[in-house]
């Protein structure tokens, strides 16, 4: 992302702090590999969304939570679902993720 500016999770305590403290509120199907728990993944390391809110760490962590909490399994909309309103709100805002 050219464009905007992102700190890096290795360059700062409190952008690293912040994108693992949301981590645990995803369900397990977005966790990915179970050493995900204590690592960022690369995805995450690389350009992505959640790098494009790491100069304010505190309103990234509470935007992902929200999300996270959105996702929780408990709730009675499927996984399909979930992606089905993630998609279409994406496609109506031409979102690229």
């Amino acid at each position: 992302m050219p464009w905007i500016k992102t700190v890096s999770p290795q360059e700062s305590d409190e952008v690293r702090e912040a994108m693992m403290a949301q981590r645990p509120l995803y369900p397990a199907a977005y966790a990915g590999s179970p050493e995900s728990a204590t690592r960022l993944p690369q995805a995450v390391l690389d350009e992505s969304i959640v790098a494009s809110h790491s100069l304010i760490p505190e309103a990234l962590k509470h935007a992902f939570s929200t999300f996270g909490v959105l996702m929780n399994p408990a709730l009675p909309l499927s996984r399909r679902e979930h992606e089905l309103i993630a998609a279409t709100v994406s496609s109506l805002n031409a979102c690229f993720y």
